[in-house]
């Protein structure tokens, strides 16, 4: 492998911009990724990695790791701990870097209209994004639909997916309640959540056949436009918390829709 020792490297420069900038991921269809999991997920996934960094203490400690994720990557460099630092994301990083390119792209047709997915309405934190990736993954949700969310391919996305979010179906829409509209027409539930506790019971809720729950944004919720396509459901609470963290409400949403 060739050797990169300086920051003002041009490739260590387009990486730490790929890793600062949703713009420029959109840009050039590229995203960064830091973390020995992570590269080794995204190198399992057939994603292709265009150019792999690790670290001399990196690659020496996890060499096996280190040499599948080189050979499925375009390119790879060793690099000094000092463009390690400069490239780092994390406070203790473990000298594994990617810079891949997401050219699959999933859209509305690919939505089976007898499976179960969560719908996110402007969810803003990558936090919550990642995390409620993670956890469709792990209860069997087929997939996820986006809208006006948080990037996806964002450097906090991704580390709080903790892979997810390299293998589970995502799909991207600009008019969720167009795309929800037409997923009604060919037969699937629509929900929608909501804490207003005269909603219907999310605990007594028909969740048969193909399902689509909608989880808004943080601070305000589900959109007019939306609960107007969508069945109102809540999740029953007790004691004086008004609402749930969207993540949390999630996760009791997909286990409702699995269960």
């Amino acid at each position: 492998m060739n050797r990169i020792d300086s920051v003002s490297n041009e490739k260590i420069k387009y990486a730490v911009k790929i890793a600062a900038s949703s713009s420029k991921r959109k840009e050039d269809k590229i995203f960064f990724l830091e973390g020995l999991r992570l590269c080794r997920d995204v190198a399992l996934t057939g994603i292709k990695i265009k150019t792999a960094f690790f670290t001399d203490k990196a690659y020496e400690k996890n060499q096996s790791d280190a040499d599948f994720i080189k050979d499925k990557a375009e390119n790879s460099f060793l690099i000094s701990q000092s463009v390690a630092d400069k490239m780092s994301l994390t406070e203790n990083s473990q000298g594994f870097y990617c810079l891949c390119e997401y050219s699959w792209v999933l859209s509305e047709k690919d939505i089976d209209a007898k499976g179960k997915y969560i719908a996110l309405e402007n969810v803003r934190d990558p936090a919550n994004l990642g995390a409620i990736c993670r956890t469709a993954e792990a209860l069997g949700i087929k997939g996820a639909i986006l809208s006006g969310c948080c990037d996806r391919f964002s450097p906090k996305s991704q580390r709080a997916a903790m892979g997810s979010l390299l293998r589970l179906a995502v799909v991207e829409t600009e008019n969720l309640p167009e795309t929800l509209r037409r997923l009604g027409e060919k037969g699937m539930k629509l929900y929608a959540t909501t804490p207003d506790e005269n909603a219907a019971q999310i605990t007594k809720s028909d969740m048969n056949g193909g399902v689509v729950c909608v989880i808004g944004n943080e601070a305000n919720g589900v959109t007019d436009e939306t609960f107007s396509v969508c069945k109102k459901l809540t999740i029953p609470m007790k004691g004086r918390a008004e609402s749930l963290n969207a993540s949390m409400a999630a996760a009791i949403t997909m286990w409702e829709m699995m269960r």
